[in-house]
């Protein structure tokens, strides 16, 4: 069996400004290995039978998606280019468009290209099992098996005896609060939104039609219409910015009956912060993660991540140090999430 990945490459990564920003975002950096996660998406795949890969972006990351995909992988590229912003799910229409040039009965493996997965042979098993399920007609989602409550994370819930190593997805539930994630982890019926699908391109798309007409022959059409320009793959405008834009939670998998969870218990994060980088490190005997030309003193539980300078600290506790070329970001680790805003702060100055 064949399956083509599909990854998602349309994301700005502002939480971990600011090291990703404007035209260098998070899954175009090497945060967590000497590749980059774009790359590391794909490599972790390498193992298994896979087809061309499928890249969905922004028209201003085109070249570095190009460039570091080739860095990595002896297969060429099928690069699509969104006009405009719309969400996951016309990217993945799109996308599945093209899968299906490839191969009619094409099965995709959908992939945000910004996360981390430790034990990659275990993901690699789930891929197949996902994969087996998606030959028969489901439209599968892995849920990572929580370790914590969180409240940061959508759930899925799924329902009935594990099948073919698959649950029948029963519903997906927003970000909750403490209590409910509490409830969540003691039922064993939740798993984490991963954010990661398994599908035959033809059923999304058929999906896709049923539960989101518009949006589906829109973004058909924008294919269709799609100009070649050397590697790179143009949707058309006109069709694309007409689409009212829309995850594929929303627009698909939260209708269909033909949802399926396969449980992953990978290592997965979506390093969606500083402090959730800080959380999958290695850390020295002061549970600091230093990298860089850094010098600490009575410093201990912070993330410092030093530039092309020297970055020295005294006397701190619990803190995020940041050094990049042009910018430097100084925060306690339980105020990093408001990163977001100075990111905004900065987009608003141009």
């Amino acid at each position: 069996m064949t399956v083509i990945p599909v990854i998602l490459s349309g994301g700005a990564g502002t939480r971990l400004w600011p090291l990703s920003w404007g035209d260098h975002p998070k899954q175009f950096l090497p945060l967590v290995t000497k590749n980059t996660m774009i790359q590391e998406t794909l490599l972790r795949l390498s193992a298994l039978d896979i087809g061309n890969p499928i890249v969905s972006c922004g028209e201003g990351h085109r070249f570095l998606v190009a460039q570091q995909i080739g860095e990595v992988c002896d297969k060429k590229p099928t690069i699509i280019l969104e006009p405009l912003a719309k969400n996951t799910a016309p990217a993945i229409a799109a996308a599945c468009c093209a899968a299906m040039k490839q191969d009619k009965d094409a099965v995709v493996v959908v992939l945000p290209s910004d996360h981390v997965i430790k034990d990659v042979k275990t993901f690699q098993n789930a891929v197949l099992t996902a994969a087996k399920n998606a030959e028969k007609g489901s439209l599968v989602t892995f849920g990572i098996v929580p370790t914590f409550a969180a409240t940061g994370y959508g759930y899925v819930k799924a329902s009935g005896e594990e099948t073919d190593g698959a649950y029948t997805l029963e519903k997906f539930v927003e970000k909750p609060c403490l209590e409910k994630a509490q409830e969540y982890l003691a039922s064993g019926e939740y798993s984490w939104n991963s954010g990661m699908f398994v599908f035959k391109a033809s059923v999304f798309l058929d999906e896709l039609k049923v539960h989101s007409p518009e949006m589906a022959k829109l973004s058909i059409e924008s294919f269709e219409k799609a100009t070649i320009d050397s590697d790179f793959i143009r949707l058309d405008k006109d069709s694309f910015s007409q689409i009212k834009g829309d995850s594929i939670d929303y627009a698909v998998m939260e209708k269909t009956k033909l949802g399926k969870i396969v449980k992953l218990n990978a290592g997965w994060d979506d390093v969606g912060s500083w402090s959730a980088l800080y959380d999958i490190s290695e850390k020295d005997e002061n549970k600091n993660y230093v990298q860089g030309d850094v010098i600490t003193l009575d410093t201990k539980n912070s993330y410092i991540r030093g530039g092309k300078r020297t970055v020295a600290t005294i006397g701190l506790d619990n803190f995020v140090i940041v050094d990049s070329d042009d910018s430097l970001l100084i925060a306690k680790m339980d105020k990093i999430q408001d990163v977001k805003k100075i990111a905004e702060q900065m987009k608003a100055r141009g």
